[in-house]
Parts: structure tokens; C-alpha cells; sequence
């Protein structure tokens, strides 16, 4: 019986996991040099949490199960709202603001298709208690530090404010439920069906036509004066706008430029509260969002304080797909800087022994436990790429020596064993 993985999982073979180790570091890099310390959380959490935060229908798009104790739980489908309850459980007394970044694993139970698996991971942050704009102009600058660190082309950081929309919504005298759907259609980029919602809803002329022009408004800062000049008539727009405004100035003190200003971002759920981001690859086809993030309130609906908290995630496997298909130079280098190979069976544990000195003086060793001949030992250190290959021979270890062969210039020479480590740490 041939047992395979699990419908819309992979496995990662050597290449690809050192290619992804790179850009786990990399990013691990940069956010520790934004002041972000690492969490982790539970694969699993109580179903609740998810229900809570997503409402009851996140059932169908999720993995969720009862323990042998009857307790509800779920795979976690994504890590914000973990953050947040971690927060209330251990940091509600600790000093803002908090910076904290995690990287994990997540499941979602949906069909598997190009660019989306039922586990995929996420790199993200959370800021919490941190003050606008200046939070929220940080992590987008360390967003696109991060891509620009790793090489990644033709990305497009796109920034909106809810507050513009959500303001002209309740303007029109829309509020709970109706206005979250009007957010959601606009989420979703369904211009028709938006425009059927606002019909049935009975919204004003003015307020429909205001927002059917602001969803379509993308461009530079100069984009704005456009529109105060439509949501004029809406004072807490206004004050929205300004907002953005205030942003943009944080941006250019950040060092940071290359964004557009796209008022048809929007998210569906209320605890959103301003400022929403996303960062597009273009060549991805519908998965072509590899970044989502923003400033909302989530920590109040899990029974906290009021805080905001402004955070973004990294799909880290739609990252390493826009790499790929790029085509971009992620360094891939081999861990064993030298291998150590007996000539015949007879040293083979001096062979041992000279091995585990230079691992324990720190430098990356392999050494033959199958016997190869030399020839294929050679192949080997050259398909690995490892730089050294260190011979062990009965009669050079008479004279207390080993052979040292420099792979790359073929050159060979007789160093003493007795300071082999010293040899490689020079």
C-alpha cells in the first residue's frame, strides 16, 4: 500500500527548504531591525476564537474537530487572532507600544489550486498600542524593505483608509449588517453587484455616485485633492482623508515612495478602523496578493482592553512563488564546509575522530560512514559543493599528517592532524 501526503500539502526537498530558509531569515532579519521580537503560538486553538472574530461560517473553511475531552478546536487559519489572545493572556500589563512578529504554519479546509494549499505559511507582525499614522507608516516602510531586500520585482504596496468609505456609508444612513456587505462587495472588487446592493438598499443618489468614483481612484498623494473635492459634504471623511494625508508625510520621513494611494481597498469585517494595505505581484494570475495588512481593533471583541493594533502578514508561499517565477537569485549554499574520508577501512575511525574535532571547533563536517572510493567521495564534495576534502591515510598518519584538498583549485596538502581545526578556522 503506497501512503501519500494529505490532499493539498507538499513536501520540501533540500533546495527548496534552503531556499526558503533564506527568506525566512532574511525577513527575520529585517523585522528584528525594526524592533520586533519573536512569539509562537499553539497550531491549535479553541474554535471560538476563529467563530468570534469570522463568525460562525469560517466553520466551512476551516479544519476544526473535538479532543478527546470534548473540547472544541481548531488548526489555526491564520494567526492575527491568535496574537491577539496571547496578548490578553500574557501582555496587557507590558508597556506600549508591543512589536512582536511570528512565522508558522496555517490550514484552511478549501479545494487546493494553483497558489493556495490547505497548509501554507505566514510572516507577519503586530504592532499593538503603537500611535498613528507613524505605526502604521513603519510597518508598510519595513514591508517594502523586506521585498526590496530579497530582490522581489514588480511588487505594488496599494494603501487606502476606511474611514473615507465607511464615513459615506453611515452618511447614507447604513450601518450593522448592510454596511459590512457593502464593504464586502467592495473587498471582493464586484462593481456590478455593489451597484445592485445600493439600489436595493435605497441609497442616495449623491452617496452612491460617491462611492462608486472613490472605489475606482488609484494613483500618487496627488490623488487626494481629488478626493476632498467628492467627499466634501462628508466631515468625518474629511477627517479620514486627512488622516491618509498624515501617512504619506510619515512615509517620506521613512524614506519610503514607491506606493499608490487605492481607495477600493476595503475589508468586510467592522473591526477595521483606518488605514488598510496590500501588496500585489503582478505574474501570480488571481493569487497575485501577496501581503494584506492594516490598523483595527480586534483585541476588544476577544473581551480585552480598547487598542489598536496595526499588522500585516506575508503569504510566505506566494512570496517564494513570485521569486521563483521571477527567477531570483536566492543564495543556496551547502552546510558541510569539509569532508573527511578515510582511504581504507583501516583509519576509518581516526577518520571519525578528525571529524568530530572540527565539528566541535565549530566547523560544518561530514565524514564517509559507507565506505565510497575515493573517486565517488570527490564526485560527491563537488555536486554539494563543499570546499574541502580532507584524506586520512595510514601512512600520512604515521607522520602525524592528513591531506587537505581545496576542491575549487584542486590543490592538495599535508597538514598536521593533531591541528587540523586550527587549519580551517585560519
Amino acid at each position: 500500500m503506497e501512503i501519500k501526503k494529505p490532499r493539498g500539502t507538499r513536501d520540501f526537498l533540500f533546495k527548496e527548504m534552503e531556499e526558503r530558509k533564506y527568506v525566512e531569515n532574511t525577513l527575520r532579519r529585517i523585522f528584528e531591525t525594526y524592533g520586533y521580537s519573536e512569539i509562537k503560538t499553539p497550531i491549535f486553538e479553541e474554535l471560538s476564537l476563529f467563530t468570534t472574530k469570522s463568525g460562525e461560517g469560517i466553520k466551512e473553511q476551516i479544519y476544526h474537530f473535538q479532543d478527546k475531552g470534548g473540547r472544541d478546536l481548531a488548526l489555526r487559519p491564520e494567526l492575527t487572532a491568535p496574537v491577539a489572545r496571547l496578548y490578553i493572556n500574557e501582555l496587557q500589563k507590558n508597556p506600549k507600544p508591543i512589536k512582536m512578529y511570528y512565522f508558522g504554519s496555517c490550514f484552511r479546509y478549501e479545494r487546493p489550486q494553483a497558489g493556495r494549499f490547505r497548509q501554507f505559511w505566514q510572516f507577519g507582525c503586530e504592532l499593538i498600542g503603537g500611535k498613528v499614522p507613524g505605526s502604521e507608516a513603519e510597518i508598510i516602510a519595513m514591508s517594502g524593505h523586506c521585498l526590496e531586500e530579497l530582490g522581489l520585482e514588480g511588487y505594488e504596496i496599494h494603501i487606502g483608509n476606511l474611514g473615507i468609505l465607511r464615513n459615506i456609508i453611515n452618511g447614507a444612513g447604513i450601518f450593522g449588517e448592510e454596511h459590512d456587505q457593502i464593504m464586502g462587495l467592495i473587498d471582493k472588487g464586484d462593481v456590478e453587484a455593489l451597484q445592485d446592493l445600493l439600489n436595493e438598499l435605497k441609497v442616495d443618489d449623491r452617496s452612491k455616485k460617491t462611492l462608486l468614483k472613490l472605489i475606482g481612484m488609484k494613483g500618487d498623494g496627488d490623488i487626494l485633492d481629488d478626493v476632498e473635492a467628492i467627499v466634501n459634504y462628508n466631515e468625518k471623511s474629511l477627517e479620514a482623508l486627512f488622516e491618509v494625508r498624515e501617512l504619506l508625510k510619515a512615509l517620506e520621513a521613512f524614506d519610503f515612495h514607491d506606493y499608490i494611494v487605492n481607495l477600493g481597498i476595503a475589508r468586510g469585517l467592522d473591526y477595521y478602523s483606518g488605514t488598510v494595505f496590500e501588496i500585489y505581484v503582478h505574474g501570480l494570475g488571481a493569487q497575485k496578493q501577496i501581503s494584506g495588512g492594516g490598523t483595527y481593533n480586534l483585541i476588544e471583541i476577544f473581551g480585552g482592553e480598547e487598542v489598536e493594533s496595526t499588522g500585516f502578514a506575508f503569504g510566505f508561499d506566494r512570496v517564494m512563488e513570485a521569486l521563483r517565477k521571477q527567477k531570483a537569485e536566492i543564495p543556496v549554499t551547502g552546510h558541510v564546509d569539509v569532508f573527511v574520508t578515510p582511504i581504507n577501512k583501516d583509519v576509518k575511525l581516526k577518520a571519525f575522530e578528525i571529524a568530530q574535532k572540527l565539528r566541535k571547533s565549530g566547523v560544518s563536517t561530514d565524514v564517509d560512514l559507507a565506505g565510497k572510493k575515493l573517486k565517488k567521495v570527490l564526485s560527491h564534495a563537488n555536486t554539494a559543493g563543499i570546499k574541502y576534502v580532507v584524506l586520512v591515510g595510514a601512512r600520512e598518519l604515521e607522520e602525524g599528517k592528513v591531506t587537505v584538498k581545496n576542491m575549487e583549485s584542486g590543490e592538495q596538502e599535508l597538514v598536521d592532524a593533531s591541528g587540523i581545526a586550527d587549519y580551517f578556522q585560519n
